[in-house]
């Protein structure tokens, strides 16, 4: 194989500037182990995607003359010696990733922040990731989110009558935090949130807004106060009534459990649908608690997104950390979406070299059998990549690549959509 022509390998210094090496080649890795990328594996970086360097961690590259792997400690430019640090890219939304960047971690003393650290190089001017595009979207389009639209947007919004504290909250998550389905909330169109949850019956090791002993930084801020049911309903009555291709979703990045508030949950829907037919009413959960799940669709839901790391017990558990639910409640929820008339999916939180191991695609193959659901979100999991494999039971089973098997699912699976947004089912 002719090495020559792979991107080059990134390194940052200890000020954060990003240098292609002058010798040694982009490398990936699939779980621990570093691997030799092709250029099936790579897609130009998108333009609104996030560079990342790595304290402490110097990059592995790969020598084009001997196929040998290299950890890269120093780089000599101009006759000055400096350290390298490792680089790594975070996606746009619809991106799925193929390999974790190849770091030595050995000196990290540290959590990382939770992003989907992605494998990426450069060649012929333009960056260069080992990742493919599952589904394309506009709605979610970093370029349809133009906060010069959005402050005038959330004026407006509050004259119209909205002051409650739900309304306060979701206006910190859109101009703080950044969450895009909050600013569609202001900007009256596609999907918006419905936050309602301060507690929560998991201890996900890359939980977004509660790390235990801040341990590393929560990416939101959980609400702290349960919301009032007829501000609720107000915003989504106002919502699935102006919005086009509305949704409107309960279980948001900045709250617990859905179903921990699952009464307020179900009220709250009784009323929307008193007030109107339109758009979609969806709920993303854990799944964990399947006569809540009953309780809530026979509400009115439409639509509930389920979340899991692995559809191996084992491998669930040692992420979720469950409390007083196990992995069956998860599937039976699952199940009982299903018969109960609801647009069934999975949030499947993928990692290369973990989500594509041969043992792990033949319990998900029956999964998908068991349940018959409807779509599979495949969603980059945001983690330390050393925090995930060093809580992960070992299980020996061979990965066979992310893009593989999600052309295996394809082939197999026709009828279930894969791609990485909710969709609207009225």
């Amino acid at each position: 194989m002719n090495y020559n022509n792979m991107p080059y390998m990134l390194y940052a210094d200890t000020r954060g500037n990003v240098y292609e090496h002058p010798y040694y080649r982009m490398a990936g890795a699939s779980g621990d182990s570093w691997e030799i990328l092709h250029e099936e594996d790579l897609m130009p970086m998108p333009e609104f995607s996030k560079l990342f360097y790595i304290p402490d961690c110097p990059p592995v590259g790969l020598d084009p003359r001997t196929g040998q792997f290299k950890v890269v400690k120093t780089v000599k430019t101009d006759g000055v010696t400096q350290k390298c640090l490792a680089v790594a890219a975070f996606m746009e939304p619809g991106i799925v990733r193929s390999h974790l960047p190849a770091v030595d971690y050995s000196k990290k003393s540290y959590i990382l922040p939770l992003w989907g650290y992605t494998a990426v190089g450069f060649r012929d001017d333009g960056y260069k990731v080992s990742a493919f595009m599952i589904e394309y979207n506009h709605k979610w389009d970093p370029r349809n989110y133009d906060d010069r639209k959005l402050v005038p947007a959330i004026r407006r919004f509050k004259k119209s009558g909205f002051n409650g504290a739900l309304t306060e909250h979701l206006i910190n998550c859109a101009v703080n935090n950044h969450c895009f389905a909050a600013k569609n909330l202001f900007l009256r169109r596609w999907e918006a949130p419905l936050p309602v949850a301060r507690t929560c019956n998991a201890g996900c090791l890359g939980c977004l807004s509660l790390q235990p002993d801040n341990r590393c930084s929560s990416s939101q801020q959980r609400i702290s106060f349960k919301p009032d049911r007829d501000e609720i309903v107000s915003l989504a009555v106002s919502h699935l009534e102006n919005a086009p291709e509305p949704i409107v979703s309960f279980g948001q990045g900045c709250e617990g459990e859905p179903l921990m508030e699952y009464r307020l949950i179900a009220e709250s829907i009784r009323e929307i649908r008193k007030r109107t037919p339109k758009g979609t009413i969806n709920l993303n959960t854990n799944g964990s608690l399947p006569d809540r799940v009953r309780e809530v669709a026979m509400a009115g839901l439409d639509s509930i997104r389920i979340s899991l790391n692995s559809a191996r017990p084992e491998l669930y558990r040692a992420y979720y950390n469950p409390k007083n639910y196990d992995f069956e409640d998860v599937v039976e929820s699952i199940s009982l979406s299903r018969q109960m008339g609801l647009y069934t999916m999975l949030n499947y939180l993928v990692f290369p070299g973990i989500t594509d191991q041969k043992d792990e695609i033949e319990a998900l193959k029956d999964l998908i059998i068991r349940t018959h659901v409807n779509f599979i979100h495949l969603k980059n999991l945001n983690i330390d990549p050393q925090v995930y494999l060093k809580s992960m039971p070992m299980t020996g089973s061979g990965a066979i690549g992310m893009k593989r098997m999600t052309e295996m699912l394809r082939n197999e699976f026709p009828d279930v959509e894969l791609g990485y947004f909710n969709q609207p089912v009225r």
